[in-house]
C-alpha cells in the first residue's frame, strides 16, 4: 500500500472517531452530570494509554520536549477546548450539528495553516481550485447535515 493511501486511511479512521468520541463523552457528561468531569475522565484514560505507548516505544523523546518551543504545548489546551466544548454542546445542539461546525472550522483553519505554512506545516498556497474545493466540501457538509 502506498504511504499516501495509508495516511489517508489513518486520517479517515481518526475522522470516524471524532463523532464517536463526541457522542460517548457527551453521554458520559450527561450521565454523571458534569461535562468537565467527563472531560477529565477522558483525559485520564488518554494519558494512561499514551503513557503505556511511550513506555513501549521508549521514553527517550520525552527528554527532548523540554527544548521544544513552548507555544507547541498549546495543542494540549486546544484539545481540552475541543473536548470540553463538544462534551457540553453536543447533547444540547446534536452530534451532527456540533460536528458540522467542527468540520467547517477545520476546513477554514487548515486552509489558512497550509496557505501560510504556519507552525512548520508544508506550504500549500490557496489556489482558486483549492478554494472552490473547500467551498464545495463546506456545502457538502452543510447539505449532508440538513438532509
Amino acid at each position: 500500500m502506498p504511504p499516501t493511501t495509508a495516511y489517508a486511511l489513518t486520517m479517515m479512521a481518526a475522522g470516524v472517531g471524532i463523532p464517536i468520541l463526541a457522542a460517548l463523552n457527551a453521554q458520559l457528561g450527561v450521565r454523571i452530570g458534569s461535562p468537565v468531569a467527563a472531560a477529565a475522565i477522558l483525559f485520564c484514560v488518554a494519558f494512561t494509554a499514551a503513557s503505556i505507548t511511550v513506555l513501549l516505544h521508549g521514553p527517550a523523546p520525552l527528554a527532548k520536549a523540554i527544548h521544544a518551543p513552548k507555544y507547541l504545548f498549546l495543542a494540549g489546551l486546544l484539545v481540552l477546548f475541543y473536548v470540553l466544548s463538544v462534551t457540553f454542546v453536543a447533547p444540547k445542539f446534536g452530534i451532527g450539528n456540533a460536528i458540522f461546525f467542527v468540520l467547517l472550522g477545520q476546513l477554514i483553519s487548515a486552509a489558512v495553516i497550509d496557505h501560510f505554512g504556519l507552525f512548520g506545516a508544508r506550504l500549500n498556497p490557496l489556489s482558486l481550485n483549492r478554494t472552490i474545493g473547500i467551498a464545495l466540501m463546506s456545502a457538502g457538509v452543510y447539505m449532508a447535515q440538513k438532509a
